[in-house]
């Protein structure tokens, strides 16, 4: 079946500046990270897709390892996008990564210039792209030169592989540097990908004011908790569960009874919202315009659409507020 996309695409969905850039993303992305890979049923992915699209998702995160196995998250989406979406690759953002494994020996992870170049030049070629709209470093690297790893990032946007770059999972300090070491090479750090929920504050803790102070934009991956802030978890740990399975993510070890606790309480709090516990956690994280957009993930169609409808109510009240820091305290668990 030809896919034409909805023509009131555009109609709901909320759009937030990055930063100080001229870019915007869609206040809900999704991410590919797990569901979409060789493993997964294809017409089920491209159902999630092309559903995202037609609610304005405009924006989808890969990485080079997501799958499984890795590199088949790619090209499950660089198919979709030859099949149904290449009319309208200039409405989209595409964004992947490097950093973690991806393949055996001494240049097949982490940081180096090596590394980061040759994985860019996979992930085009599995996604079937001249170029990726943002190009992230996924994780520091100890021991290799920060401005190595930023002299990389900014080979790929002069050599049009890349037309943005940013980081993910680096900390307050780290990220400050990075800023300044691309500003230099005249390549700004258009946006940081921290994981960021109300049960995961760290971001609040140095981060955010770098971003603030920086013009940096963020988009923030779990903000559902790995499923902890769904109604997956009110009735106690489903045998299907990631937390019952072998994820080194979430097990049942982090799913402690006052996790429990708070993830009851947080619901209240939604409930009498008139939303769900995973549209009032992603509305929580998309308080105030600090988070540029929400990284969802999704293993069917319905979670997206649900996703999408915290969008219609992001306004708090100082009561609410109060509560939720009440119940998880001033800066919620790490």
């Amino acid at each position: 079946m030809v896919y034409n996309a909805n023509e009131a695409r555009y109609e709901s969905m909320k759009y937030n500046r990055v930063g100080r850039s001229g870019l915007k993303l869609p206040a809900i992305s999704l991410g590919l990270w797990h569901n979409f890979g060789g493993v997964n049923q294809y017409e089920n992915g491209r159902e999630m897709i092309t559903k995202a699209f037609d609610l304005g998702i405009t924006h989808f995160d890969l990485a080079n390892n997501y799958g499984p196995p890795a590199g088949s998250a790619e090209e499950m989406f660089g198919k979709v996008l030859k099949n149904d979406l290449s009319p309208y690759r200039d409405e989209l953002i595409i964004s992947s990564k490097a950093g973690y494994q991806m393949w055996p020996g001494p240049y097949g992870e982490w940081g180096s210039r090596k590394y980061l170049i040759s994985s860019a030049d996979q992930s085009l070629k599995r996604l079937g792209l001249d170029y990726v709209d943002i190009f992230y470093s996924h994780r520091f690297d100890p021991e290799t030169p920060l401005e190595e790893t930023m002299m990389a990032l900014d080979h790929l946007v002069r050599s049009g592989k890349a037309l943005y770059v940013g980081v993910s999972n680096y900390t307050a300090e780290q990220t400050a540097e990075a800023v300044s070491i691309l500003k230099a090479l005249g390549t700004p750090m258009l946006i940081h990908q921290p994981s960021y929920s109300l049960l995961n504050r760290w971001i609040e803790g140095g981060l955010q004011d770098v971003l603030d102070d920086s013009g940096v934009g963020s988009i923030a991956f779990c903000p559902l908790a790995q499923g902890l802030l769904t109604n997956k978890y009110l009735h106690g740990i489903p045998d299907d569960s990631r937390a019952k399975s072998s994820s080194v993510f979430l097990n049942e070890e982090n799913v402690t009874p006052e996790t429990l606790r708070k993830v009851h309480a947080l619901n209240q709090i939604a409930v009498a919202r008139g939303q769900s516990l995973a549209q009032f956690a992603l509305a929580w994280v998309l308080r105030g315009g600090k988070v540029t957009s929400a990284l969802i993930g999704a293993s069917r169609v319905s979670q997206i659409e649900e996703n999408v409808k915290a969008l219609e109510n992001l306004d708090f009240t100082n009561e609410e507020l109060a509560r939720v820091e009440t119940i998880l305290g001033s800066h919620g668990d790490n």
